[in-house]
């Protein structure tokens, strides 16, 4: 995985040290990747003192961090959380240290939240939500990840976030009620690149209809897809044309593990996007108008906007790297 903070990857730098070896003037390399002439000497001279190993990234951990707790100071917060199981506010006054130190020691040594742990014998009983074991595929369509968010429909001239809540109230007494749409969405777990459509339902051969068109999708940006990942939903596991459209594709199917969403979580993160930068990122005055946003989203999603699990650049750009 490339460093957040590179301007170049593995492969450049080792190009930067070829052409040069091969006699390429450094001005002349420095045009043709995008660099300056200073970043091909840098890394030319690290290749020549570490040889390849030196062309990988380095940590932008500072070497010392002199601002940092003593370790005895360490010892001591997590000796009187282990005795008192109290929270930062609590032991910074026992121990008379700022809060905000004592929560930085404890969530750098991973000390779980109170309300995760029993308050007698300090044991962790409930599970934390944040897998210890994260992963990314190393190629775009390893895996994708597939999902449906169910959304309220928005009743025509606006819902309750346009007139306030009393407005709607007669919405609710209705013998026809307005129902829901589902939003169906396959992001590629390497490249975090979205395909997202809204239906009526999450039936069968519409979840089944939608892969299909989301696989069609992924292909026309040249990827692949070799697996498919989703929750135990009775469509996935059971669909019969769930099922034709994955054997048609060649799909191996994974499922998250029962009770944990966060296994899915690529896909359940970018639902919350959806939720905060479609479908209430403003008051929508009808249901087809707020559809019709969903297209400039997604192409502002994979195009233009900064993904902070890819150092701030788009999904795009992963893909064209």
């Amino acid at each position: 995985m490339v460093h957040a903070n590179a301007r170049t990857t593995v492969h450049a730098r080792r190009l930067m040290v070829e052409r040069v070896a091969a006699g390429w003037p450094a001005a002349h390399v420095a045009e043709g990747l995008g660099v300056s002439r200073a970043t091909v000497h840098k890394w030319v001279r690290r290749f020549t003192e570490g040889g390849d190993v030196a062309l990988a990234d380095r940590s932008s951990r500072p070497h010392r961090m002199p601002a940092r707790s003593p370790k005895h100071v360490e010892r001591r917060v997590l000796a009187a959380r282990a005795r008192h199981k109290r929270g930062a506010v609590v032991l910074a006054a026992e121990l008379g240290l700022n809060a905000s130190t004592v929560g930085r020691i404890l969530a750098r040594h991973q000390v779980p939240h109170l309300a995760a742990i029993d308050p007698i014998t300090g044991a962790r009983v409930r599970a934390s939500r944040r897998s210890e074991n994260r992963y990314e595929h190393s190629t775009p369509g390893a895996m994708i990840h597939v999902d449906v968010k169910k959304l309220g429909k928005i009743p025509a001239g606006g819902g309750w976030r346009l007139h306030g809540r009393e407005a709607t109230v007669a919405h609710k007494h209705k013998r026809v009620k307005i129902g829901y749409d589902f939003v169906h969405t396959a992001i590629d777990d390497h490249t975090r690149l979205a395909y997202s459509e809204v239906h009526n339902d999450e039936r069968d051969a519409t979840s089944a209809a939608f892969l299909h068109r989301a696989l069609a999708w992924f292909a026309s940006h040249g990827i692949t897809v070799v697996r498919v990942l989703t929750d135990n939903a009775l469509v996935y596991r059971h669909g019969t044309d769930w099922g034709w459209v994955c054997a048609a594709w060649q799909l191996k199917r994974r499922f998250t593990k029962p009770g944990c969403p966060w296994t899915n979580g690529k896909a359940e993160r970018f639902n919350r996007t959806l939720l905060t930068e479609w479908a209430y990122a403003r008051p929508w005055t009808s249901n087809n108008l707020r559809r019709r946003g969903l297209d400039h989203f997604l192409t502002h999603y994979n195009t233009r906007r900064g993904h902070s699990a890819l150092g701030g650049r788009p999904p795009i750009s992963r893909l064209a790297a």
